[in-house]
């Protein structure tokens, strides 16, 4: 399988709608098996296939990482069914967009439906950092970035900065 990359912010393809996974074969198993490997290598809780430059609805994450665990959970065709009460994320981060940290307001918590790996379909009711995660991966399935979350001011800084920074080379 060729060699993926995160695709960092201001990439067009970030902005991209995945598509439905309708087939589960070992092409697919490889794709999340490498970007299994590209998230714990860049130390992050979570991936989305569009942010390796796939665009299909799949999504990895593992929460229990920061405790120095590995728990990882794959979820294909992942859809919020509904959200309930509201809370600020606190100093939320994305592979896609490395050197940005923000406080952004979420749902409080989710009830998501989806299918795991192996075809089997999964119903999650989370909170706390569980919702957070499933709610920003989700978010890249649909173009969405965190950066759309946060105040026009922050958001026109960081572009600012990054616009900066690719003139520099």
């Amino acid at each position: 399988m060729e060699q993926l990359n995160i695709l960092t912010y201001p990439d067009k393809n970030l902005r991209g709608l995945s598509k439905p996974v309708d087939n589960i074969d070992g092409a697919l198993i490889g794709l999340i098996n490498n970007m299994t490997s590209i998230m714990y290598a860049s130390s992050g809780v979570g991936l989305a296939a569009i942010q390796v430059g796939i665009e299909k609805k799949i999504i990895i994450y593992d929460i229990e990482q920061e405790n120095g665990k590995r728990a990882l959970q794959t979820l294909i065709n992942p859809k919020i069914i509904s959200m309930d009460g509201k809370t600020i994320s606190e100093n939320e981060g994305c592979l896609s967009l490395p050197d940005l940290r923000a406080n952004v307001k979420r749902a409080a918590s989710v009830f998501a439906k989806g299918i795991d790996r192996d075809g089997n379909p999964l119903e999650i009711e989370a909170e706390g950092l569980l919702s957070i995660v499933l709610q920003h991966e989700i978010d890249h399935l649909n173009g969405v970035l965190f950066i759309d979350h946060i105040s026009a001011l922050k958001r026109n800084l960081y572009k600012k900065r990054v616009k900066k920074k690719l003139q520099k080379g």
